[in-house]
């Protein structure tokens, strides 16, 4: 069985991977642009599966999945750029919707004890 990666596996496996380019990272503002062009790419995805927009039968056939990984390397780029622990920048985000947002949705076992 296949051990599962941890976000420091995956920053390390990308960072090891753009290491062997000269041209390494790219800018930030140019990261961006990646990162913006590839949410666009999701975002057609989406709408193509689940919106009223279906594909012209002469686009290729991507997958909401395919679009995700790729997005999913763009923030871990832009990341490792920037020196950026994922798995710090996911806990501090985590602990911010436990304390500040702790109350501001409907928790599904306050909603059973009101039945």
């Amino acid at each position: 069985m296949e051990q599962k990666k941890t976000m420091q596996d995956l920053q390390d496996e990308v960072n090891q991977y753009i290491s062997q380019f000269k041209e390494g990272y790219f800018s930030p503002l140019a990261m961006l642009a990646r990162m913006t062009e590839e949410l666009g790419e999701l975002s057609r995805e989406v709408n193509h599966f689940y919106g009223e927009k279906p594909k012209k039968t002469t686009e290729k056939e991507n997958t909401v999945e395919e679009e995700l990984g790729d997005l999913l390397f763009v923030i871990i780029c832009f990341a490792n750029s920037l020196n950026i622990d994922l798995e710090k920048a996911h806990d501090i985000v985590m602990h911010k919707f436990k304390t500040r947002d702790k109350d501001r949705w409907t928790k599904i076992d306050e909603e059973k004890k009101g039945e």
